[in-house]
């Protein structure tokens, strides 16, 4: 799972590194994340540290098993909280077990 949620996150990180596309879609954190749980009902449901050479920002992805949509939003050590994707019928993978007597 982490495997595929870092590979997630890295092809959102890279799409994020064009702020011009995405800056009117850019605010203070607590402003955003305030609109993400009000509007949407969306939870913080995963996240990661983006370490770049000019910059670190903390990805994470907010998602609603209510409304089924998820938004995933990069922040900068600024505090400014930028959208890079958003979408629907969000779904939760979870903890991949393995099966009894397989090699570890």
């Amino acid at each position: 799972m982490f495997k595929r949620l870092l590979g997630v996150l890295t092809i959102f990180g890279m799409a994020a590194t064009a702020p011009p596309a995405f800056s009117a879609t850019c605010g203070e954190r607590g402003d955003v994340i305030y609109q993400l749980e009000k509007q949407y009902s969306e939870k913080l449901t995963a996240g990661g540290l983006q370490t770049a050479p000019s910059e670190n920002s903390v990805v994470e992805i907010w998602s609603s098993e209510q409304t089924g949509t998820f938004t995933v939003l990069m922040t900068q050590a600024n505090g400014i909280s930028c959208i890079v994707a958003v979408g629907t019928d969000y779904f939760d993978i979870g903890p991949i077990k393995k099966p009894k007597g397989s090699a570890s």
